[in-house]
């Protein structure tokens, strides 16, 4: 039986996988060009870490074997990313490349006659050479190499203009794999390699998460609830690290129950485990990223609540968190561009562990003698008195607990800094009682925390007050998700920065 795998590039014999022939096709298509007597493209093939770029570029390497026109040869720079000299990291690259097509190369030691290996005394057939982690290189040796590459791309569309000329550098085509889409692009003096196609390796479709899930089931004879499907498509958005990995864990790992279908229930608790217990390292590096200035200060920004950010690519602390993983866009019909978190999975992450990490001490979460038994009822919670002991904490402490909370140019504290207050307050003050789970609807600034207590649900919408006509804008949209979610009641919070006594 297979397996779902996340680690590295997938074994079809072994794993869950999905074709995605398309792509394939189209990467094949752009390495060889138009046809074989014109010129194959040099192409960066990026996606965020665990989307699937190693395998997709594996599957065009099978296609290009069984073309006899072609030689072709994929090596790694990974173990290169600690090479600080040019003669080490030359001896590095010819050496990978002699490996991979068994044949002797010229040793080099200057950048500029590189081009040497490539002539047609070694490559008697044009050659299609792809390089894995590429950006895994410091950042001058990506520019040598892509100022070798451009200069050797530019020989070889000069010779093919004149007619009959004779074609010595054999170098083809190219495909370099990262996470970044323009080489160069951290470089102030920009990217010399501006020769190069683009090509982004999406997320999985919809349909194409059902089809890896439905493969288990045809494999397995487990059913799985379609409610599943559609929650494990919404919350990882496609993203095929992540996917895979969540579905190892449900089907696999915390499979409780393989005689029986795989529920709602089971999907909520493996979601839980996934987001709070159990460590992934896509998350663990965003995460390690994320924390970062400037992106740390980005990212709370990402949190506010009261007006969307537009997304611009040509933005750096935007481009980055994109290529991250952390980020996506959504567009409107005016064709502005808004930033919002890649998936509702990155965002709770970076949610709980903004939350944690700036409010480890809390202080005394309430008076010695709280009533706290009107507070927490057997069957209810009284919301608005729970909200009350929280604003009467909360002025009471914020001197201390706001000292070195993140501040914006303004100095304003980060509308998210009180939004993880309340959170990290009600998650500490309700603990066993029952539940507190941060959710955000649209993916952007808004955010609601759902309490679960016995068998009822609570709904807090959490807002930072700007304007009155923002304030009447928000009671209607709490009023509709308090209809979405079949709710008699919902609660709005406003957090008020400072407030005149004529207010």
């Amino acid at each position: 039986m297979e397996k779902f795998s996340s680690y590295g590039p997938i074994n079809t014999k072994i794993h869950y996988y999905v074709p995605r022939e398309s792509i394939i096709t189209k990467a094949y298509h752009q390495l060889i060009g138009e046809s074989e007597s014109e010129q194959g493209h040099y192409i960066t093939i990026w996606a965020p870490r665990q989307s699937g770029k190693t395998w997709i570029m594996q599957q065009v390497m099978v296609h290009l074997l069984k073309n006899d026109f072609y030689e072709t040869a994929m090596i790694d720079m990974q173990l290169a990313n600690n090479i600080t000299t040019d003669q080490g990291m030359l001896s590095y690259f010819i050496t990978s490349l002699k490996e991979e097509i068994g044949r002797d190369l010229p040793a080099i030691n200057e950048w500029e006659y590189l081009y040497q290996i490539f002539e047609t005394k070694y490559f008697p057939r044009p050659l299609i050479l792809i390089i894995d982690e590429f950006d895994a290189l410091q950042e001058n040796f990506i520019n040598k190499f892509a100022t070798v590459f451009r200069a050797m791309h530019m020989h070889r569309i000069k010779k093919s203009a004149i007619e009959n000329a004779e074609q010595h550098c054999m170098l083809h085509g190219l495909s370099l794999i990262g996470i970044r889409s323009v080489l160069g692009i951290e470089n102030v003096s920009g990217s010399p390699f501006n020769v190069q196609r683009s090509v982004r390796i999406p997320n999985f479709t919809e349909k194409e998460v059902r089809y890896l899930l439905q493969s288990y089931e045809t494999d397995s004879g487990q059913s799985i609830e379609p409610k599943v499907i559609e929650k494990t498509y919404d919350e990882f958005n496609g993203q095929p690290g992540l996917t895979s990995w969540f579905a190892e864990l449900l089907t696999e790992q915390h499979n409780k129950t393989p005689d029986k279908e795989i529920s709602t229930e089971d999907f909520n608790r493996v979601y839980s485990l996934a987001l709070n217990a159990l460590p992934n390292n896509n998350i663990i590096n965003i995460i390690s990223k994320a924390r970062a200035v400037p992106y740390k200060n980005q990212i709370l920004e990402l949190f506010k609540t009261d007006e969307k950010i537009k997304f611009n690519f040509n933005n750096p602390r935007l481009s980055y968190l994109y290529m991250l993983g952390v980020i996506g866009f959504d567009i409107f019909e005016d064709s502005i561009y808004y930033v919002k978190f890649h998936c509702p999975y990155v965002q709770k992450s970076l949610f709980n562990y903004f939350s944690e990490d700036l409010f480890q001490t809390m202080g005394p979460l309430m008076e010695p003698f709280a009533p706290i038994d009107k507070i927490f009822m057997p069957q209810h919670i009284d919301i608005k008195a729970l909200i009350r002991m929280y604003e009467s904490y909360l002025n009471k402490n914020k001197e201390w607990i706001l000292k070195d909370a993140p501040r914006r140019a303004d100095l304003r504290i980060y509308e998210a800094v009180y939004h993880f207050n309340l959170y990290m307050y009600l998650t500490r003050v309700i603990q066993s009682r029952g539940n507190v789970l941060p959710e955000f609807p649209t993916g952007n600034g808004k955010i609601d925390l759902i309490i679960k207590y016995n068998q009822s649900i609570y709904a807090l919408e959490l807002k930072s007050f700007s304007t009155l006509a923002h304030y009447h804008e928000a009671i209607d949209q709490a009023h509709d998700y308090a209809c979405q979610l079949e709710l008699s009641e919902i609660t709005l919070v406003f957090f008020i920065e400072s407030i005149s006594d004529e207010y």
